[in-house]
């Protein structure tokens, strides 16, 4: 799918589909917003948007018929609500993403656009990862497939920043694209090594080095957490670190991200029902391989580390039971109480790592717990820190990349449910506060002074209900547009 910009008129525009915002009026009459269109044809435009009962609530989709004078085959409004009492930059987003996901099976759509960047840059994202659909492993019913083009309608000559902004967010959308595309493949056709290999084909081409641990190197190196969860599979587990290193970077980025291929629990098993679901359980370096990809093509001036620990949590003769004691990459003893908190062991061999580079920042994602989607929803990713200032820095980039979170805190009253009678430590603790207690286990492997932040996108990571705005059923790229957002800052700081 192509976003493109151009400065034609919107009534000579040939397309399948003329997409125009409005906004209610006085009493049941409805506004059109329309740069390049007569008054007349404003005018006859809000007639028939009220004659075909439409609101314009934001959110709303509302399609007329061919108007005469207008060469686009359907008109498509989109609802803004009360804009004029500050529309938000998400709403906005959503609002374009739903008359997006509307115009399914066309080939070109037209976008009437405000030209200003702070209101084209939401605009343009919300529209293109509408666009988007996962049919790689459909066979004979392929369904319906995204509109093939979407054109940005702006008034006057198109300018260098609008194509500038352009340009990124068509970068920033395809590296989305490819996380939603990671979570969607079934865990078949994505174990471990299948993964690692992802990670490398996602960066060719880009001066990003590639290394990866197989097995053997992962027991020289002592991760005993990777491997104690990969060992109950045929699938062997792998680590990869992405190394993003331009001239003249002054800060640097380090990334984790979990990457489970496929969780069953391992000897504690899940219920069966929506186990399917477990593919998913990768989306946290899904997208740390897709947001290192975007930094990279973007050319930001910032060193960025990518750390992708990846396993299959499998239940058999070899799996770890719970009760073993495994050995830390950085030496910890970790009693294993529960084999299904298992996304903890593999993140802590991968932060024992990062740490020892002494990053500028370090952030860890992960489908980390269930009691993520207890306390914050579906929605909204959880974010827990050592340090005040890191957390309020990530939070305000998840904002200004669109993506909703929420600070949560750690506390050192959660510790000491994670002593071990046998090992330094035991991998769960007890069963409140799940979400910020899987956070301090993390925090054991942060040494003091080091900046770090974690981001729980347990539930947000993968939408199993309907699509809504632009975000569509199944792997939604969670984390991938806030990681490159801190990166820009760091960039320019």
């Amino acid at each position: 799918m192509t976003l493109t910009l151009a400065a034609t008129s919107p009534a000579s525009t040939v397309c399948d589909a003329l997409l125009i915002g409005i906004a209610p009026g006085k009493g049941k009459s409805v506004d059109v917003y329309a740069h390049g269109l007569s008054a007349a044809q404003s005018r006859k435009l809000a007639e028939a948007f009220a004659s075909a009962g439409a609101s314009a609530k934001a959110g709303e989709v509302t399609r007329l018929p061919a108007q005469t004078g207008i060469k686009a085959k359907t008109i498509i409004g989109i609802g803004l609500g009360d804009f004029r009492n500050m529309l938000g930059f998400e709403s906005y987003r959503r609002s374009v993403g739903n008359a997006v996901r509307s115009t399914a099976g066309m080939k070109k759509i037209a976008i009437i656009a405000t030209p200003d960047i702070p209101h084209l840059r939401p605009l343009a994202l919300g529209a293109q990862l509408a666009a988007y659909s996962f049919t790689e492993h459909k066979g004979k019913s392929k369904g319906t497939t995204p509109v093939q083009s979407i054109v940005l309608l702006v008034p006057g000559a198109v300018t260098p920043e609008q194509k500038e902004l352009i340009a990124e967010i068509n970068v920033i959308s395809q590296s989305v694209f490819l996380a939603r595309d990671l979570v969607n493949t079934p865990p078949n056709a994505l174990p471990p090594v299948a993964l690692a290999k992802a990670a490398k084909d996602a960066v060719a081409g880009l001066p990003v080095k590639v290394t990866t641990w197989d097995v053997a190197a992962l027991k020289r190196d002592g991760c005993g957490g990777i491997l104690g969860v990969g060992q109950g599979s045929t699938n062997p587990p792998r680590l990869v670190k992405l190394e993003y290193a331009p001239a003249g970077a002054t800060k640097h980025l380090s990334l984790v991200g979990k990457g489970i291929t496929f969780d069953t629990g391992g000897i504690s098993i899940k219920p069966a029902a929506q186990m399917d679901e477990m593919k998913g359980d990768m989306g946290g370096a899904a997208a740390v391989i897709c947001a290192v990809k975007a930094i990279a093509e973007l050319g930001l001036k910032v060193k960025v580390t990518g750390w992708v620990p990846t396993a299959e949590n499998m239940p058999s003769g070899d799996a770890m039971r719970p009760g073993d004691v495994i050995t830390m990459f950085d030496g910890t003893t970790v009693e294993v109480l529960n084999t299904d908190a298992e996304g903890r062991l593999i993140l802590a061999d991968a932060l024992g790592m990062a740490v020892l580079e002494k990053p500028t920042l370090l952030i860890d994602a992960a489908t980390l717990t269930g009691a993520q989607g207890i306390a914050l929803g579906t929605r909204i990713s959880g974010v827990m820190s050592n340090d005040d200032g890191a957390r309020a820095q990530v939070c305000a980039a998840a904002d200004a990349a669109g993506e909703e979170v929420w600070p949560m805190p750690l506390s050192e009253d959660f510790r000491p449910a994670f002593d071990s009678a046998t090992a330094d430590i035991a991998n769960i603790g007890d069963r409140f506060g799940g979400m910020m207690g899987a956070g301090v286990f993390l925090q054991e492997f942060i040494p003091k002074g080091q900046p770090w932040v974690h981001m729980d996108i347990a539930r947000p990571s993968f939408n199993e209900k309907a699509a809504y705005g632009y975000t569509p059923k199944g792997g939604t790229g969670a984390a991938v547009r806030t990681f490159v957002q801190v990166a820009r800052e760091l960039a320019t700081e």
